[in-house]
């Protein structure tokens, strides 16, 4: 048993040791890192086509269109901040118009209890994209609906309805010329996989049910003002401090850019701003030595009467090593920071990992 305490530490150790150093790319880290330099983001796209169940379709879609459209500027300045790229554009294309020329393919995923929505892109027409715009490859982002399989409880927790629930979901793809895909989100290089949605369009009446003194709980969708509410819910931008930014919106963008934040700033200034190394301070001469005369106070004890009286006097500039002791200690040289889509029939050629 305490061998098991003492190897504990270095246990936590390890696993927080491969945490900080995870992969989240498809390819080796260094690879991803040299090859993709100046990263473009396409504007936001819409999936109509997908599993969006809602009784006022189009107008949902209108909704979320105008949503991606204000939001989407976000997305770039997360990702500049994160140093990893020499530059990151937002690439100004009509997002329908863009969806129909580049993707061609929607399949429903199943992976690890992730259901989502991969999306497959035209070899020749993404190479053209990409060269047209100057950048080392694109990130995409599509928002999309899904029904799946869920368990909700009430809000006082004690009772729950496992049902088939409709969802918009974010999605995310970082591809190369090729066509390969160099990171994705859902992530399943995580340790602890999760997708949260980006917002469910259906609810358990719970509390209907029981002002009804029914067993029976619907599942009902929420309405266009209370979606428009959800994503009007704003907070302050990464922008500007006056800019405001869709919480809904910012917490999927974050977490993707947390899947893409390397360990040190490769384009930044490897110093970080305010703390700079101490200057070495000269060690005091050790005053230790010169209380070696209060040893001398042994002929002193020679007088009994009189060696109670003068026994006070050597303990004094005693007092002065010992708070002079610790200098050593300010002598610190600060760590240097570390450093829809609509498809398209699938005769053309296509990537897929």
């Amino acid at each position: 048993m305490n061998r098991m305490l003492k190897l504990l530490p270095v246990v936590l150790i390890s696993i927080f040791t491969v945490g900080c150093s995870h992969n989240y790319y498809n390819v080796p880290k260094d690879v991803y890192e040299s090859k993709v330099r100046v990263l473009g983001v396409a504007p936001l796209l819409v999936d109509a086509d997908s599993e969006i169940r809602y009784p006022d379709k189009d107008a949902l879609i209108g909704l979320v269109r105008d949503a991606n459209r204000r939001n989407e500027k976000e997305l770039v300045a997360l990702l500049k901040d994160t140093g990893a790229y020499f530059s990151v554009l937002h690439l100004p294309d009509d997002p329908d118009q863009l969806a129909g020329k580049l993707v061609y393919r929607r399949e429903r995923r199943d992976d690890a209890g992730v259901v989502y929505n991969k999306y497959f892109f035209k070899v020749q027409e993404l190479r053209d994209y990409i060269t047209r715009n100057g950048v080392d490859a694109v990130m995409f982002v599509v928002v999309s609906g899904i029904t799946k399989k869920d368990s909700i409880r009430s809000s006082n927790l004690l009772s729950y309805l496992d049902s088939s629930y409709d969802y918009l979901i974010m999605t995310a793809q970082i591809l190369d010329a090729d066509g390969t895909v160099l990171w994705e989100y859902p992530n399943f290089r995580q340790r602890l996989l999760s997708f949260p949605p980006l917002l469910p369009l259906q609810y358990p009446a719970f509390d209907e049910a029981e002002a009804n003194a029914s067993e029976k709980v619907e599942v009902k969708f929420k309405t266009m003002a209370g979606i428009g509410r959800a994503l009007d819910k704003t907070r302050t931008s990464s922008l500007s401090s006056k800019a405001q930014v869709s919480v809904l919106y910012a917490d999927q963008f974050e977490k993707m850019v947390s899947l893409l934040t390397p360990d040190s700033n490769l384009f930044g200034n490897g110093n970080s701003e305010g703390k700079k190394p101490a200057a070495p301070q000269p060690e005091l001469q050790p005053i230790r030595k010169q209380s070696a005369p209060a040893a001398s106070a042994p002929p002193a004890a020679a007088a009994q009467p009189v060696a109670e009286t003068p026994a006070p006097a050597p303990v004094q500039p005693a007092a002065e090593p010992v708070i002079a002791a610790p200098a050593p200690l300010v002598v610190e040289s600060a760590s240097p920071a570390a450093a829809p889509v609509k498809p398209i029939a699938p005769a053309v050629p296509h990537s897929d990992r």
